[in-house]
């Protein structure tokens, strides 16, 4: 399948959108699941929910690599009862207290299907847009801010553990590893696959954690040793409960919401969201296809960015592929919802006008997409360093998670 030019005309004044280019499936594998560390609490499917049809024209290769985690975990180091038992306001005034409770609130929130993006421990913008879904999904007075209210309605629902030892296993550090990842899509194109760095890398990714929080986490452990206990985030599932019939992608609030076929809301999830240069469309359109672990294809014929003089150009699969873990097609030619190579950019810097989500939220939208689902893309992309403004107006009304 080809997709359509690069560009969209929208408009009696003729604004020429850039976007990302076609994502080609890779066809050569089998799919395998990704296991994921189970806490507490965790919502299932319910027996109803089936899974989404097949994506017409788009193969449907085997989704990123990642090793899956043992079962069971090994019991908890001590110090993680002082992140699993923290509290709001922190009992304890020193920044370690607080950021203790910023990574149970984090964990929390994204168990709760309204992702933070990469838990970092971190009172940031993405965190503060997290906190503004699921006050409005409560019925709470929405700022963006955590407080006892939030605090007991996140505790209330989930009393499971945030932080949980785990064993690194022997396809943690087998790699390959690259040395350093290109910076031009020339040379990316020469790699067999767009890998990660290291096994630390790998790890962060594996749990949704920052790599520095990884390791102020675990003072002196070795990430390349399988055997070596280290505490991890307990992440939920990488699967909705029901399937998607309606995607918002908010430009203003940089934030992407999936609902059920009944209206209410499934999830939320940061996201970067074109710019003002290159603005992401205005409109509704449809999905038209998923592409799990996608390569990536530069035509400088059809983009408004890069070098053209590099000519046509095809990069391979990988975690820092320029479109990340998964590929959402989008009705419009050329643009879709797709991963990111950096998790740490999401929702904090601007994009060719396509829409960017950490590969582990990606994985988990395209859990629940079906072919025909809707795609609204609401507001107007805020310049580099503008605050959002949050409360009940911005964010919307929210219904109660599906």
């Amino acid at each position: 399948m080809r997709f359509a030019p690069a560009a969209l005309l929208l408009g009696a004044g003729g604004l020429l959108l850039a976007a990302c280019t076609d994502p080609t499936p890779d066809t050569g594998t089998t799919p395998t699941p990704i296991a994921q560390v189970a806490p507490q609490a965790a919502p299932a499917p319910p027996p109803s929910a089936t899974p989404p049809p097949p994506m017409v024209q788009i193969a449907d290769p085997a989704p990123l690599a990642l090793p899956p985690a043992p079962e069971p975990t090994p019991p908890a180091p001590p110090q993680a009862a002082a992140i699993n038992e923290a509290t709001w306001p922190p009992a304890d005034p020193a920044a370690k207290a607080k950021s203790g409770a910023l990574i149970r609130a984090e964990v929390l929130l994204a168990r709760a299907r309204f992702s933070p993006g990469m838990i970092d421990g971190q009172d940031g913008g993405n965190l503060k847009n997290a906190v503004a879904a699921f006050e409005a999904a409560k019925g709470l007075p929405v700022d963006g801010a955590l407080n006892p209210q939030v605090w007991t309605a996140l505790t209330q629902a989930d009393a499971g553990p945030s932080v949980v030892a785990y064993v690194i296993a022997p396809e943690d550090v087998k790699g390959p590893f690259l040395a350093a990842i290109p910076t031009k899509y020339e040379d990316m194109a020469k790699l067999d696959h767009l890998g990660f760095l290291s096994p630390l890398e790998g790890l962060a990714e594996k749990f949704h954690m920052d790599q520095a929080l990884l390791k102020s986490l675990n003072p002196g452990a070795d990430f390349g040793h399988a055997g070596t206990q280290i505490l991890v985030a307990a992440i939920g599932p990488e699967t909705l409960p029901a399937p998607v019939a309606a995607i918002e992608v908010d430009k203003n609030q940089r934030q992407v919401r999936a609902y059920g076929a009944d209206g209410g809301l499934l999830a939320t999830y940061p996201a970067t969201v074109g710019s003002s240069e290159r603005p992401a469309p205005t409109g509704t359109f449809t999905v038209t296809g998923v592409a799990r672990n996608p390569t990536y294809t530069y035509d400088p014929s059809r983009l408004t960015f890069g070098d053209k003089s590099m000519g046509k150009l095809t990069i391979k699969p990988g975690p820092h592929n320029p479109v990340g873990a998964v590929w959402i097609d989008l009705s419009i030619p050329t643009y879709g919802i797709h991963g990111a190579p950096d998790p740490r950019l999401v929702g904090k810097t601007a994009s060719h006008g396509c829409v960017r989500l950490t590969n582990w939220d990606i994985r988990q939208l395209a859990s629940g997409v079906k072919r025909g689902a809707k795609v609204s893309f609401v507001g107007i992309e805020r310049p580099p360093g503008q605050k959002a403004k949050l409360n009940s107006a911005s964010v919307g009304s929210l219904l109660p998670l599906g």
